[in-house]
């Protein structure tokens, strides 16, 4: 790996460990045994390499969000599991970048050019929610229309967005399947009011694979 990309590499596990606002340059060099020159080779400071950091995110979430918006995840009615690992996986692509969520405000602040970017994954974000749950309005799966769709796509937008800020600030540090788990039921509850007894058995299979999920890391710690 080029020393270009392990400065990128360590940045992003240092910030997601240790916090963006408590990991300076010195520190990511002394993590890679390699002299604070060296680092300002390939980048004149930290702020480039957020903004870095922030552009691979914001490529790879929002190709990710784009997919429901082009063409719906759900083969027909009753089929409510490719929904499911869709938000899986942007719960996954989020966690990779969680330091972004855990400081966002004091980050976009600060670096107004990520404020921007993130206005438009938030954008996006409700772009792709909107489109799953037109789908299941077209093919009969939920009954909601009008203001209570609209509101039911707002409410999972902002759990969407704001859920790593959440998990941090409820739980002492959890394993990552704990918490993207957790997050993408919270997502479906919101949605489970207005399934049909086919859907719903699906969703309380979700909620008990969280459960055993939740005794196998309490046994582990």
């Amino acid at each position: 790996m080029k020393t270009r990309d392990r400065i990128l590499v360590t940045s992003l596990a240092l910030f997601n460990d240790e916090g963006e606002a408590h990991t300076t340059t010195v520190d990511i060099a002394n993590e890679m045994d390699i002299s604070p020159g060296n680092l300002y080779y390939h980048f004149k400071g930290k702020e480039q390499i957020i903004a870095e950091l922030f552009q691979q995110y914001e490529l790879a979430l929002g190709s990710t969000l784009s997919a429901p918006i082009e063409q719906p995840l759900s083969a027909g009615p009753g089929d409510v599991e490719s929904n499911w690992y869709f938000l899986y996986v942007v719960m996954e692509e989020m966690y990779q970048y969680r330091f972004l969520y855990h400081n966002l405000d004091d980050i976009l602040q600060r670096y107004p050019d990520i404020r921007r970017g993130f206005r438009r994954l938030m954008q996006l974000k409700r772009a792709a929610l909107n489109a799953i749950c037109q789908a299941l309005l077209e093919q009969s799966v939920i009954d909601a229309r009008g203001q209570q769709l609209d509101g039911l796509v707002d409410n999972m937008t902002l759990t969407l967005c704001f859920w790593l800020n959440y998990d941090q600030l409820m739980h002492n540090p959890r394993p990552p399947q704990v918490t993207i788990h957790q997050g993408v039921l919270q997502l479906m509850t919101m949605v489970a009011p207005y399934l049909g007894d086919e859907e719903l058995r699906f969703y309380r299979d979700c909620e008990q694979i969280y459960a055993t999920m939740l005794e196998q890391a309490e046994l582990a710690g």
